[in-house]
Order: structure tokens, then sequence, then C-alpha cells
């Protein structure tokens, strides 16, 4: 099976191909005025949000810039976009940026939005016999490699006395896995929002354990350094957009409900479910926050998906050093 680590390299090759073909970012060229502001998101975090509210494309057509918006199907492959300058912005969970650093990235930590927990779980269906994460022994459990239910895994097992040797981890794509799940062909899923509450909706799945107490479980602002370093009033107005975005989602499920299921496919009770349990809030990197990407970088480095020591602090922003 191949590790998140080697598939954001071969994504790094296919970015610079991308790049040579001219699907380069306008914030590249070192002294131009900005033209064209790239972002990468994925059509259920809350920068699809922000594209479909529409507020941030407006306020940069005041200063003359114009937005792409470039959708990609995961984390890792948008952060390899981001290390070759075919986008500027984009918004992650918690372990993409740590093996994109690993991948030797350029990345910087904007800002991140507030601890999520609840939002990720491990589920299994409702008629197993598994009652507890201590159960999972020698059960097959499926999620995504490398990713932030990794984590969550990883520190559920050892809460409850267990290594992840103690498991079989079935590496599927969230489609796959809930294809699987559907099946019986696995015990249990790890899996966040909106397919964790997807599949409590529609096939009945129990909760043994969430990431509450356990991992933060954080959504990620990121820039590649060289936007962030030339167009520093840009990236401050970005973080001021979400921050905005963010204290009108928490009011407005309903709305946020609508954009979220128009954007996904997804119908909007279930969106409604999932934000039930999603709070929004946009808040500035500090060294607690930095300390926790850390542990989970050193964590993955412990199980051998990242295979080299990183350091999380190189990801700060100048301005905030």
């Amino acid at each position: 099976m191949t590790s998140g680590y080697s598939l954001a390299r071969r994504v790094l090759r296919l970015a610079v191909v991308l790049a040579a073909i001219g699907v380069f970012s306008q914030a590249q060229a070192d002294g131009q005025p900005l033209k064209q502001l790239n972002i990468g998101f994925q059509k259920a975090n809350i920068l699809a949000l922000l594209k479909a509210r529409g507020t941030l494309d407006e306020a940069l057509k005041k200063q003359g810039i114009a937005t792409r918006w470039i959708e990609f199907t995961a984390g890792p492959q948008m952060l390899e976009g981001l290390n070759v300058g075919s986008i500027d912005l984009a918004a992650t969970g918690d372990a993409p940026p740590a093996f994109a650093q690993a991948a030797k990235a350029d990345l910087i930590y904007l800002a991140h939005n507030i601890p999520n927990p609840k939002t990720e779980a491990i589920l299994v269906p409702e008629a197993s016999a598994v009652r507890s994460v201590a159960d999972l022994k020698g059960k097959r459990v499926a999620l995504n490699k490398g990713s932030d239910v990794n984590y969550l895994l990883v520190e559920a097992l050892k809460q409850a006395g267990l290594a992840y040797t103690d498991i079989t981890p079935v590496y599927l794509t969230p489609s796959d896995a809930r294809a699987a799940f559907q099946r019986g062909s696995i015990d249990a899923w790890v899996i966040w929002d909106p397919f964790y509450a997807e599949v409590e909706t529609n096939a009945g799945a129990r909760r043994i354990q969430d990431a509450e107490g356990l991992v933060p479980h954080y959504t990620f602002y990121l820039a590649s350094r060289r936007f962030a370093e030339h167009y520093p009033d840009i990236a401050e107005l970005v973080i001021e957009q979400l921050a905005q975005l963010s204290a009108w989602a928490n009011d407005h499920h309903d709305e946020v409900a609508q954009a979220l299921s128009k954007s996904t496919g997804l119908p909007q009770p279930i969106w409604l479910r999932a934000l039930a349990r999603m709070p929004f809030g946009t808040e500035r990197m500090d060294d607690d926050v930095f300390r926790r990407q850390q542990t989970l970088a050193d964590t993955f480095t412990g199980i051998g998906l990242i295979p080299v020591k990183i350091d999380v602090n190189q990801a700060r922003w100048s301005q905030d050093k």
C-alpha cells in the first residue's frame, strides 16, 4: 500500500507538470502586483462556503484582483499544488501540512479554525459486538491513510492500551470505505463529517469514540511562503474574511447547510446534523497550536508513516514569529 508521503511525492511530480504547462499563480511573479488570487478548496470545507458567499471575490475585485477557485479531491494534492505555485492558499485538516513539510513543501500556517473534535469518530455497525476501542483488537479498521482520522485512531488505541499493530488498518478513500462499511467487510470506520453524519443517518452507524479529549482536529489555513511574504495584506484580508464568515456561519446553519448541500450533493438534513457539532471560529496561530502540530508530526514519524523528523516551527509566518 502506498504511504501518504509517497503519494505526496507523486502528486508533486504531477503538480510540476501542471506548472510547466502554464497553470501557475500570478503571485509567484516576484515584485509584480497581484492580478489573480488562486485558491485551492475541497467542496465540503469552509473555503467552499467562502466561495459560495462571494464576499472575498467582491473585496478583491475592489482592488483589481481576480479570484480563481480550483477544486481538489484531497489535502495532499492541494498542498503540493501550493508548493509549486498553482495555487496560493488552501485549507486542510491537521495531518496534510505535516506530510507536505516532510515532502519539502515550503508552506506556512496563516491561521486555524477552532478545534472540532466531535466532527470525526470511530464508527461501527449498529449491531456490532464492538462496544469500545479496546474491542478493536484484531479487527479490520478502515481509514484514509495519513489523514486526521489516522491520528485519532493512533491516539484512541493508545488510550485503550493498544498499539497500532494490534489492529489491521484497511486504507481506503471515504467512498470506498463507505461501501465496505455497508457490506460488512470491515469492522470499524474512522471518518469525519459530513461522511460521518451521512453514515449515521443512512446506515445507523454507532459511534464508539470521537476525538473529544484525544486530538483537537483543526482546520488550517495555509499559504505558500512566497505568496504570504510578498502579499501579506492579501493574506490578512483572507483571514479577516474567514473570521467574518465564521461568525456568520455559527448563526445561520440553515443557509450554510443549503450552500454546502449544493456544493457536495448531500441532503441538507445531513449537513444540519454535521453542523450541530461543527463550531466555526478563525484564530491566529500561537505556540500551543504549533506544539500540538509537532506532537502530531512526531506521532506519524513514530509509526513510520512520515519517514523523516520535521520541525513544524519552520512553517511559521515570519510576521508571527
